[in-house]
């Protein structure tokens, strides 16, 4: 979960009031925030954020934005936000989009600030917000990487291009020489850590000013010049390129707020693109596109399990700075206007829990359970841990896994082609993109990394895999299911079934084998397993395309066995 240091005072500024830590520690379940500590002698808080759907709180202002409306019920305003059919005036602040980067990085968002040059304390904390957003909520600077700029260096429009890595060279932040962007990724620090983000593109993203002026090689580094933002600076550029335009104009709003709310003069930027995008060709930012949700409040009672009136419900979100309205039917039906900094109102469910938290989590009072049941253990789990002592006994060691991984060790390493992997639609990070629908990829990782252990290596593991499949209402399936893996200089297709039949003997179950053709095994080496007509599972020699591409040098067997399938067969679901 995020955490953010900051300075007492600034988050006392922005809240409109002062707190003990005990007082902090009492009105932080608002933010969903905890005090994890401090330092006294510098003025500095350090919090918690523990949850990861409002990355408007991780900044001092946000906090203390958040902190004043639930104090005072007051909602804040801001009136610098284009729409889709008022745009507000940008001047001659354009940046201009060349058509050659909608294959690189193909959007970028900007605005302008004015006003008291900045202290220590407010470029620390747009620092810092500028790490954590780009960090959590950009997944690494894949998907949002984030420039600051001094605008007084240089002259619109801002050209956005793609430029050749090895030709175009400037100075960047760090270094007094001049490198070429293919330098940048081999040389500099920052290119070492996020070049793999452009490394396997053609071209690579660039942004210059009118005169060719550099401002930064996103989302690597800026400019050693116009990029090196300093104590002082009271007009500034910020930019945010990536590959998602709703989360760059909904991150570009978080940062004008906190800015506004420190007291800066927005000022709008409008970028002209020459091919369409969700808000279209020419968008003037920052840009209010949040849609309203609706929730009906007898739906929210329900949830709630409080017989709240719409006008409580209204004031309710009022304190989490959410405006909103009731119609008067009998039912009365919730309008709610999501405030330009957030975006994370998908269902009527998420109306509620803002009116929950609003309203103080406190003042619902506690009901006793009217239920009684005793815990036990399900037939599933019996029947899991009956497998696991035959697995032990047949001499494996019982491993754990994740059920979340990357595209890359469940389909790409097995070489399969993965159509019925599920892929989690907004990720936080590629490593966790796909649910396993196999305990394979998990054993052979471990495999991979095992080498200097003494063979023979036996593992398994009893887990749930989960599939997509049409036949199911929610479209998909989850199984509990055996994996097994045996890996060893001698290891092939007869270790593997005679572990296969001293399971099913244990079990007092008959099985069959049929022909399997599967290119994660050795074709010829593997089989299926049925019993009673049924499939139940499958096993073979690994094969070495796969073992290579986990780096593993000793050959491997193993199989899966469907345990949701065999239970029924024993007849004891």
């Amino acid at each position: 979960m995020p955490k953010i240091e900051l300075y007492a005072d600034a988050l006392y500024g922005f809240a409109g009031k002062r707190y003990t830590e005990q007082g902090l520690e009492e009105v932080f379940p608002c933010a969903k925030a905890e005090l994890d500590g401090s330092d006294p002698d510098e003025g500095i808080l350090k919090v918690e954020l523990n949850d990861t759907n409002r990355p408007d709180l991780w900044s001092t202002a946000g906090l203390g934005r958040q902190l004043c409306c639930y104090e005072t019920g007051k909602l804040p305003s801001y009136s610098f936000f284009s729409t889709a059919d008022k745009p507000q005036d940008y001047g001659d602040r354009i940046v201009e989009v060349d058509p050659a980067i909608k294959e690189t990085r193909p959007f970028i968002v900007a605005f302008a600030i004015s006003g008291k040059g900045v202290d220590e304390a407010t470029l620390k904390d747009l620092i810092q917000t500028q790490e954590k957003l780009c960090w959590n909520f950009g997944r690494k600077r894949k998907s949002i990487a984030m420039g600051v700029y001094r605008s007084d260096l240089f002259t619109y429009p801002i050209r956005y291009k793609a430029v050749d890595p090895d030709t175009t060279k400037f100075v960047p932040l760090q270094e007094e020489r001049e490198m070429s962007l293919r330098q940048i990724l081999s040389e500099h620090p920052k290119g070492k850590e996020f070049g793999h983000i452009v490394a396997a593109d053609r071209l690579f993203p660039f942004i210059v000013d009118k005169d060719e002026k550099v401002l930064s090689f996103p989302p690597i580094i800026n400019s050693a010049e116009i990029g090196a933002v300093k104590i002082g600076d009271g007009h500034l550029f910020v930019e945010l390129t990536g590959t998602v335009m709703e989360d760059l104009a909904l991150t570009a709003s978080i940062v004008a707020c906190d800015l506004a709310d420190a007291g800066y003069t927005i000022l709008p930027v409008k970028v002209v693109y020459p091919y369409d995008t969700p808000f279209g060709r020419e968008v003037v930012f920052p840009l209010y596109f949040q849609q309203p949700i609706q929730a009906k409040v007898s739906y929210i009672q329900k949830l709630l399990g409080e017989d709240l009136s719409a006008q409580e419900c209204v004031e309710a979100l009022s304190h989490m700075g959410v405006a909103a309205s009731a119609d008067g039917s009998e039912d009365p039906l919730l309008t709610v206007r999501v405030p330009e900094y957030r975006n994370d109102f998908l269902h009527p469910a998420d109306v509620a829990e803002d009116v929950m938290i609003g309203r103080g989590v406190a003042t619902f009072p506690p009901v006793f359970p009217s239920d009684y049941t005793i815990g036990r253990l399900s037939a599933e789990e019996h029947f899991a841990r009956r497998i696991k002592d035959i697995m032990v006994g047949l001499g494996y060691q019982e491993m754990m896994y994740n059920y979340l991984g990357s595209r890359k060790d469940y389909i790409e390493k097995m070489h399969v082609e993965g159509n019925e992997y599920i892929r989690i639609a907004n990720p936080m990070t590629e490593n966790y993109e796909y649910v396993r629908a196999s305990i394979l990829p998990n054993m052979l990782e471990s495999e991979s990394v095992s080498g200097n252990a003494v063979y023979p290596h036996k593992i398994f593991e009893t887990g749930k895999i989960a599939r997509l499949d049409e036949r199911d209402n929610s479209g998909t399936v989850t199984k509990n299911c055996l994996g097994f893996l045996i890996s060893d200089r001698e290891a092939g297709f007869n270790d593997a079934l005679s572990h296969i039949s001293a399971i099913f003997y244990y079990l007092a179950k008959a099985y069959d084998l049929k022909e399997l053709d599967d290119p994660r095994f050795i074709s010829g080496r593997c089989a299926r397993i049925f019993s009673d007509g049924k499939e139940l599972g499958l096993f073979g020699e690994i094969h070495p395309v796969v073992l290579e591409s986990w780096g593993i040098q000793m050959p491997c067997a193993g199989g899966e066995i469907d345990l949701d399938l065999l239970l029924a067969a024993k007849g004891e679901a």
